[in-house]
């Protein structure tokens, strides 16, 4: 018999969905724009080109469920059994708009459209705030003004801007503003730049099923590297999908770290004050969207902590009724489950 899925906790938990994505209708109209034009880069028109075009049942479900932010979404919460959602704005966000002042304002409305949304309901909603990193001024304005005013819970940024990484100077507003706000930042991939999308794109292998988590997978050891936890030590820093990876590379990743400060090869690479698994158990959060799959969770448990690994679906992107049935059937304690599903997404938005 097929487990039902209700609301409510009667598992002895709440199930907090925690990378969950919406569209506004004038920002895919934005991408289209930027297709028909030529301005989009390959990873858009790829993306893009199918989500907000294609004629597919995947693709057609998909856009229903992003532009929704009402009884659409609620109806589907109910049915898997998700008592609260974290919202934010999908990706890639306003980050490709050439535009600086149009991706301010798009970001703005979308902020207060999601705001509104979590106003109409409050029991099930939470939002993360979108930022314009082509202007970092802005944004750290912006995430004081989702914290104060808004009521939003953290901020997600989509990796890179436009083939540029928040590992540069250019960018530090934006983590001066979040530790002013004690609020986390969630890195969610984006299609790779076109620096680098080519030999994926050609095999297909572009977005979530690979692409996705190397690009972001490097944008996150990039700030590691530079030493943004040395000089922010109370940031946080979310990612999805698995830790991109990372948690199952640590062993190397540590390894050849040190091995590359040691010898002075890179200028960039630094001595730390940490390694870099030590960062991941103090300053990095993992949530399991798009990975269902206990093995992956529970070694990631492992190596960070189960304080630091979170439940998500990737709604909707990935839309599984199952997927809920199998993360409820995870062998572990109910300590650690309800840690996983419900109070750690509790603490590290400060729910």
């Amino acid at each position: 018999m097929t487990q039902d899925l209700k609301t409510g906790g009667s598992q002895g938990y709440l199930r907090i969905a925690t990378e969950e994505a919406f569209a506004t209708r004038e920002l895919v109209d934005i991408y289209l724009r930027m297709i028909r034009d030529g301005s989009a880069d390959k990873g858009m028109v790829s993306l893009w080109g199918f989500y907000a075009q294609s004629p597919s049942e995947r693709a057609t479900l998909i856009m229903d469920r992003l532009l929704d932010l009402d009884e659409r979404r609620i109806a589907d919460m109910d049915a898997t059994g998700i008592d609260k959602a974290i919202l934010a704005l999908t990706s890639p966000g306003v980050q490709p708009l050439l535009d600086v002042e149009e991706a301010k304002g798009v970001a703005a409305r979308a902020n207060d459209y999601l705001a509104q949304a979590c106003e109409k309901h409050p029991d099930r909603f939470i939002g993360m705030g979108a930022v314009a990193p082509q202007d970092p001024e802005w944004s750290a304005r912006e995430i004081h003004r989702g914290a104060k005013e808004l009521g939003f819970k953290g901020i997600q940024i989509n990796s890179h801007t436009q083939g540029r990484y928040l590992d540069e100077e250019f960018f530090d507003p934006i983590f001066r503003a979040l530790v002013e706000v004690d609020q986390p930042l969630y890195i969610h991939p984006a299609t790779s730049p076109d620096s680098m999308i080519g030999p994926m794109v050609e095999a297909g292998l572009d977005g979530a099923i690979f692409g996705f988590g190397v690009e972001t997978g490097m944008h996150l050891l990039r700030l590691i590297t530079i030493g943004i936890f040395d000089k922010y030590p109370t940031l946080q820093i979310m990612v999805g999908h698995m830790g991109e990876a990372l948690p199952y590379w640590l062993y190397r990743l540590d390894y050849m770290h040190q091995a590359g400060v040691r010898s002075q090869r890179y200028e960039r690479m630094k001595p730390l004050k940490k390694t870099i698994a030590a960062y991941l158990k103090s300053n990095v959060l993992v949530t399991n969207s798009g990975v269902a799959w206990e093995p992956a969770v529970k070694f990631c448990q492992q190596v960070m902590g189960e304080d630091r690994v979170m439940y998500a679906m990737d709604y909707p992107y990935q839309y599984v009724p199952q997927e809920v049935r199998d993360m409820d059937a995870m062998d572990m304690s109910a300590e650690t489950k309800k840690k996983f599903f419900q109070t750690n997404a509790e603490r590290w938005f400060n729910l």
